[in-house]
């Protein structure tokens, strides 16, 4: 198809989701494609990692991961904007993005592959899209196998007896502070979905399909959930508000999620990958995470600090980030 871009991707994949949205919000000619084994040799011909989202231009190019993504199209389709003009507003909106990608997604996967019956859900929805008009016999023991594969894989995003709690007030708390935040707006920053939108939606949006969390979100969250669902086909309605009025209810995500949670670990993470260090623990909330490094979240890291560091004037930035407590993990 000339002048289309083709997304490969699965729905179970909040980052495929992430890069659709993004493409529906452009409105960039597009064909979604759900990856299985009718389209491997093809997938495999363009990606160079075996990960989804792979965007593959008109041009036969391959693009993958969804942050790259995102700025790799920016520029090249403008408008409507998902960067505020504000540099103070800018840097929060990137820097809860990433915290979408790189926390977020802890509480997805933990919900996701922790009890069975999300265990099941899940992992009977891979196996249809895997394996399209299967059925019978050959669709259970698929469900069974990909159960059994992914629940050993809680520990890499850190997921554990020890950390449950952690990861689960984490949830609720966010769910909480959300619903008070989007009372009376359709986006994270106002009338039209900026960055911050695209990476904390995707994993809200992907628990909200889970057994578990999915009861949790409707039964707590309705506007939460209303713009997870708004998310999958964004629509500029309006502008970013200035930070005044963002303030009073965004910024205990920045204090008690990044600052208080995220932060730590993230650093505690570059420094253990930077160590060659097998495992790192560091204490949050009264207890003790421990895990072993990842290293894609080092580099998300450091590329987080290199756009502070870029950012020209600072002077509205910096009391936003002292007195969240995300300064000290920036410089």
């Amino acid at each position: 198809m000339a002048g289309t871009y083709r997304i490969f991707g699965v729905e179970l994949s909040p980052y495929s989701v992430k890069a659709r949205s993004y493409f529906r919000y452009k409105n960039i000619p597009h064909e979604w494609i759900i990856r299985n084994a009718s389209n491997e040799e093809d997938f495999r011909k363009h990606a160079k990692l075996p990960l989804v989202p792979l965007i593959i231009t008109p041009d036969g190019e391959g693009i993958q991961d969804s942050t790259p993504i995102i700025e790799h199209f920016e520029p090249l389709f403008a408008d409507p904007a998902i960067h505020p003009a504000d540099p103070a507003l800018n840097f929060i909106s990137a820097m809860i993005e990433e915290y979408g990608d790189e926390w977020g997604n802890k509480w997805m996967f933990h919900y996701r592959w922790w009890y069975e019956p999300d265990q099941i859900s899940c992992a009977r929805r891979i196996a249809e899209g895997m394996m399209p008009g299967a059925g019978g016999d050959v669709l259970d023991q698929m469900t069974k196998t990909i159960q059994q594969r992914m629940v050993p894989r809680l520990s890499f995003v850190g997921s554990s007896a020890a950390t449950k709690e952690i990861i689960e007030r984490s949830f609720l708390r966010v769910l909480a502070i959300l619903e008070r935040h989007l009372a009376g707006r359709n986006y994270l920053l106002g009338g039209r979905p900026a960055f911050a939108d695209f990476g904390l939606y995707s994993q809200i949006y992907q628990a909200s399909t889970d057994p578990t969390p999915g009861a949790i979100i409707r039964k707590s969250a309705p506007r939460t959930l209303a713009w997870a669902e708004r998310m999958l086909s964004p629509k500029a309605e309006g502008g970013f508000e200035s930070w005044d009025k963002l303030a009073p209810t965004l910024m205990p995500l920045l204090k008690d999620e990044i600052g208080a949670l995220f932060f730590p670990w993230t650093a505690a993470n570059a420094k253990a990958v930077a160590t060659g260090a097998k495992e790192f623990s560091i204490p949050l909330e009264g207890g003790t995470w421990t895990q072993a490094p990842q290293k894609y979240h080092a580099k998300s890291y450091e590329v987080l600090r290199k756009r502070y560091a870029a950012v020209a004037d600072k002077s509205k930035l910096d009391p936003i980030l002292e007195d969240s407590g995300c300064l000290k993990w920036l410089k």
